[in-house]
């Protein structure tokens, strides 16, 4: 394990947020997949976030509004990564403790279970990213490297093999290598 429990989930669920977004590259035509308090609901279960959830249309515009800042964690170097995740703690007054629940162990809460939930999705993925720099891992935060793609990738494998995301970009770039070895045979 190249990181506590807490860290991986917080990253998972970083990484799950910023991919919503809709596509930013040439030919990547992937829709705004939060758009609507549905989609909203959904993410929050699939990623195990606890505590408040207001389910209105204004915390539903303000977690689409972290989104591109979350992005930066993917885009920033070091320097640029660690600004972000000091002005995202500084702006949540987050102070870190100790807690054990729902089976998961001890894990950091940096925010009361009943701040906001784009304060609580902020603060849980600065601190999480707190690890992966001092860990020197930063290069485990990655683009999809499909041309056809910008979704994030957390790469968590021992090798640091993961080279795309979870939207099929893997199965199409092997498909197309085998078709371009097939042609060149023939």
């Amino acid at each position: 394990m190249l990181f506590t429990h807490d860290t991986d989930m917080a990253l998972a669920a970083a990484a799950a947020l910023v991919n919503t977004m809709p596509g930013s590259v040439p030919g990547d035509d992937a829709p705004d997949r939060l758009t609507s308090l549905e989609q909203l609901d959904e993410l929050y279960r699939e990623q195990g976030w606890t505590g408040r959830f207001d389910r209105d249309a204004a915390e539903l515009e303000a977690v689409r509004a972290l989104r591109p800042r979350l992005r930066g964690f993917w885009d920033h170097d070091e320097a640029g990564v660690v600004a972000l995740v000091n002005e995202l703690l500084a702006e949540a007054r987050a102070v870190p403790q100790l807690v054990d629940h729902d089976d998961v162990g001890w894990h950091v809460h940096a925010t009361p279970d009943d701040a906001p939930l784009p304060r609580r999705m902020a603060v849980e993925a600065a601190i999480a990213v707190i690890d992966v720099v001092r860990a020197g891992e930063l290069a485990r935060l990655r683009v999809c490297e499909a041309a056809d793609c910008d979704d994030v990738v957390v790469d968590l494998s021992r090798n640091r093999s993961r080279r795309f995301c979870e939207g099929g970009c893997a199965a199409r770039a092997h498909t197309a290598a085998y078709r371009a070895r097939r042609a060149a045979r023939v």
